[in-house]
C-alpha cells in the first residue's frame, strides 16, 4: 500500500463531535528534546503512516499531540471506574489524549491515543506524565500479545521527552503513542449513566454499536444485543489471557473496554512459575486482580455495565434487571467454553473431543500445576516432546513423577499432535526478568536488549538460535517479582 505524506494525514474527531460531554478540547505538554526510542514500523504502515515522516521533528510532533493535521480536535476523554472495588465519578484521561481516528489499510477505524503527554483537567493533581520505564512496558507487553494473536491495544512509537519525571527519584520522561479499536470502556457508560442524561446514555450505545458491535443494530433490542456482544468478547479475551499464563494487575472498570481489546498495561506481567494466588502489582495487596481472580473480576466488571444499560433495555426496571441478568450469565458459559477449547488446543487434542473427556483432564492438569508450580511457558511447551516420546523436559519440571505420569498417560492416550501444540504454545514472552533488564536499560540510555527482546517475541513459536536465553526461565536470584503503575 502507499503511506501517506504528511500533508494527507486524516484524523477525525467523530468520538468528540458525537460526544462532546465526555470529550474536553487539550493539547499535549511541550517536549524540551524529544528523541524517538521505538517505532513499530507495521504498524505504521498499516496504518498509511510513513516512518520516516514519524521520524521527522514533523512527525514527533504529532506523536508528541502538539501539532495535528487541520480538522483534528484532540481531546481529554471523559469517564468514570471502580477502581479495586471502590467507584470513582470522574476519573477521565489524566494523562492521555485521543488525537482523533484513522482509517486503516483494511477500511477500518482505530484511535491515536497518546499516554503521558501531559495535564488534563481530569489529573487529579497528578502531573500527567510518564517516564520511559513505564512507557516502553506497555510496548513491549502488547507487542507480545500481539504476536500471540491476543486482542489489544498496540504501541505505535514512544518518544523521550527529555523531561524529567519526578517519581521516587527523577526518572527520564516518554511519551506513548499507541493504537486501539476505540478507547470506550466499562467506565464510559457509568460516567454517561451518571450524568443521569438518558440521551447522552443513549448517543454512547449507538456509538459503540456503530464502532464494535454493528450486528447488534439489527436486533429487536439493540442495546441488550450490545450487552450480549460486549459479554462475548470479554470472555473471550480473558480466556485467552489465563491461557498463556498473562497477568493484567489493574482490571477496573475503566480498563475494561467495549471493543474486547486488552488495554492499559501498567502493573501487567506473565506467570512465571504456575500459580493462581499470583500478584505481581505492588498497590494490589488484598490480591483482587490475582492470576486465578481474572474471569471473576471480568464478570463482576460487566454487571457494571448492565447497570449503566439498565434503562436502555426496558422501560420497566424489573424487567431491565431480568434482560440484563440473563445476559450476563452466559459470561461464565461462555468464558469455560473458550477456555476449555484453548486448553485442548494447547494439549494437541482434536477439537471435536468429547467435553466429558477434555474437561476433567484440564482440570486435573490445573491441580497439578498448582501443587507443582513449574514455569507455565515451559510446561506447556515440554509437552510437545513428551507427545513425540521424549518425556525428559517436562519432567525436569515437575518434582512429583508418579502424579505427573498419570496425568501424562490418560494425555498421551489421546494421540496429541505435536507439531499443533507447537504452534499455539509460545517459547518465547515478555518474561518478566528481561523486560526488566531490557526497561532499566533503556532509562539509561540503551535499547539494544529492548530490541533484542522485542526480536524474540514478534515471533514466538518459531525457535531460533541465538535466542537460548529468551527461552529460559527466570534465574533463581530474580526473587519476588513487583510492578508499578508508573503515576
Amino acid at each position: 500500500m502507499s503511506l501517506a505524506p504528511p500533508s494527507t494525514v486524516v484524523l477525525d474527531s467523530r468520538f468528540a463531535r458525537e460526544l462532546p460531554e465526555m470529550a474536553v478540547p487539550w493539547r499535549g505538554e511541550a517536549a524540551p528534546e524529544p528523541r524517538l526510542l521505538a517505532l513499530d514500523e507495521e504498524l505504521a504502515a498499516e496504518l498509511g503512516l510513513d516512518p520516516d515522516w514519524l521520524r521527522s521533528p514533523d512527525g514527533l510532533a504529532l506523536l508528541l499531540g502538539l501539532e495535528v493535521p487541520d480538522g483534528a480536535q484532540p481531546v481529554a476523554q471523559a469517564y468514570s471506574g471502580h477502581q479495586f472495588g471502590g467507584y470513582s465519578p470522574r476519573l477521565g484521561d489524566g494523562r492521555a489524549l485521543l488525537l482523533g481516528e484513522l482509517v486503516d489499510a483494511d477500511g477500518s477505524v482505530r484511535d491515536l491515543h497518546l499516554k503521558g503527554s501531559g495535564r488534563t483537567p481530569f489529573s487529579r493533581g497528578g502531573d500527567g506524565l510518564a517516564a520511559v520505564g513505564p512507557m516502553l512496558r506497555e510496548l513491549v507487553v502488547s507487542r507480545g500479545l500481539h504476536a500471540l494473536g491476543i486482542p489489544t491495544t498496540r504501541a505505535l512509537a514512544v518518544v523521550a521527552t527529555g523531561r524529567a519525571v519526578r517519581r521516587e527519584t527523577p526518572l527520564p520522561g516518554a511519551v506513548l503513542a499507541r493504537v486501539a479499536a476505540s478507547h470506550l470502556r466499562v467506565g464510559s457508560f457509568q460516567y454517561a449513566r451518571a450524568t443521569g442524561d438518558l440521551d447522552l446514555l443513549r448517543r454512547l450505545a449507538d456509538h459503540a454499536i456503530d464502532r464494535h458491535h454493528p450486528a447488534a443494530s439489527a436486533a429487536d433490542n439493540p442495546c441488550l444485543a450490545l450487552l450480549d456482544a460486549v459479554v462475548a468478547v470479554q470472555a473471550s479475551l480473558v480466556a485467552r489471557w489465563m491461557l498463556v499464563g498473562f497477568v493484567h494487575g489493574v482490571m477496573n472498570t475503566d480498563n475494561t473496554t467495549i471493543s474486547g481489546e486488552t488495554i492499559d498495561y501498567g502493573p501487567c506481567a506473565f506467570l512465571d512459575a504456575f500459580d493462581p494466588a499470583t500478584v505481581y502489582s505492588s498497590i494490589d495487596s488484598g490480591g483482587r486482580y490475582a492470576y486465578g481472580n481474572q474471569p471473576a473480576v471480568a464478570e463482576w466488571n460487566l454487571a457494571r455495565l448492565a447497570e449503566a444499560l439498565l434503562p436502555l433495555l426496558h422501560e420497566d426496571q424489573e424487567q431491565a434487571v431480568a434482560l440484563a441478568t440473563r445476559s450476563l450469565e452466559t459470561f461464565r458459559p461462555r468464558y469455560e467454553a473458550a477456555y476449555a477449547s484453548g486448553a485442548g488446543a494447547k494439549l494437541g487434542l482434536p477439537d471435536d473431543l468429547d467435553d466429558e473427556v477434555l474437561v476433567p483432564l484440564v482440570a486435573d492438569l490445573m491441580d497439578l500445576l498448582t501443587r507443582a508450580r513449574p514455569d507455565h511457558t515451559l510446561f506447556f511447551r515440554a509437552l510437545a516432546p513428551a507427545a513425540r516420546g521424549d518425556g525428559a523436559p517436562v519432567h525436569e519440571l515437575v518434582a512429583d513423577a508418579a502424579a505427573l505420569d498419570g496425568w501424562l498417560a490418560r494425555w498421551l492416550d489421546l494421540e496429541p499432535d505435536a507439531a499443533a501444540m507447537d504452534r499455539v504454545n509460545p517459547l518465547y514472552i515478555p518474561r518478566n526478568h528481561l523486560v526488566e533488564e531490557a526497561l532499566a536499560a533503556a532509562t539509561d540510555g540503551d535499547l539494544s536488549p529492548l530490541e533484542r527482546l522485542l526480536e524474540a517475541v514478534d515471533a514466538p513459536y518459531d525457535e531460533r538460535p541465538g535466542l537460548e536465553r529468551y527461552a529460559a526461565a527466570a534465574p533463581e536470584d530474580f526473587g519476588a517479582y513487583r510492578t508499578f503503575c508508573g503515576t
